[in-house]
């Protein structure tokens, strides 16, 4: 597998398109939106960088978010099939695994408190005692590059192909993202214009009245 992701020490960049691309691969404009963590070889983004909160203050501890829709579908039937259950199982009878996985957690909780540490909340997908979640681990792997999530390569390396047949966003539904996206930032732009403006009126009257108030003394 073709591997492209940032350096740690790095924000994710991340562009109109790719937000597009997101979007599509959603269904929803994503929200607490860092960056790119890693690009699929077709092209697309397949795992996004998430804030540790989100813009309304939720704490969301998943850093990184598969969102391509064929891994995603793949990486299910892996769940289905067993696989969560036969890696925790293993956890308890191999303390070589449960050691590489017990570092992998750390480096993950590393990752996010890097950008704003959230007390309370564990690293993802289970890290380190279980395994609950393969996307969260798989999303690990692929934005902290091959040798750092155990399990995550693992399961990583039970997936065929998932851009053979074609990306999972067409060039056609990628246009038509990008014109929901931008008619979506524009009615939020203009929503964002109507409360300042009420803001500056409230604030102007408050400013008249204690200007009377101050004058009447």
């Amino acid at each position: 597998m073709t591997t492209e992701n940032p350096s740690a020490s790095q924000t994710p960049s991340v562009t109109d398109t790719d937000v597009a691309a997101i979007a599509a691969q959603l269904g929803r404009v994503p929200r607490g939106l860092r960056g790119v963590a890693h690009r699929c070889p077709c092209g697309n983004p397949d795992v996004v960088e998430t804030a540790p909160r989100l813009p309304d203050g939720t704490p969301f501890p998943t850093l990184y978010y598969l969102t391509c829709p064929k891994a995603a579908s793949l990486i299910g039937t892996l769940e289905a099939d067993g696989v969560m259950k036969d890696q925790t199982a293993r956890l308890a009878q191999d303390p070589e695994l449960a050691a590489a996985y017990q570092k992998a957690h750390e480096d993950y909780i590393a990752r996010r408190d890097a950008i704003e540490v959230l007390e309370g909340f564990p690293s993802a997908g289970g890290m380190p005692d279980r395994v609950k979640c393969l996307h969260v681990l798989v999303g690990h792997s692929l934005a902290a590059g091959p040798g750092v999530n155990p399990l995550g390569d693992e399961a990583l390396g039970m997936l065929e192909d998932w851009w053979a047949k074609g990306p999972c966003v067409s060039p056609a539904e990628l246009a038509e993202s990008e014109a929901k996206v931008a008619e979506q930032r524009a009615a939020a732009e203009d929503h964002a214009a109507v409360i300042a403006a009420k803001e500056q009126k409230t604030a102007e009257r408050a400013a008249k009245k204690r200007q009377t108030e101050e004058e009447s003394e």
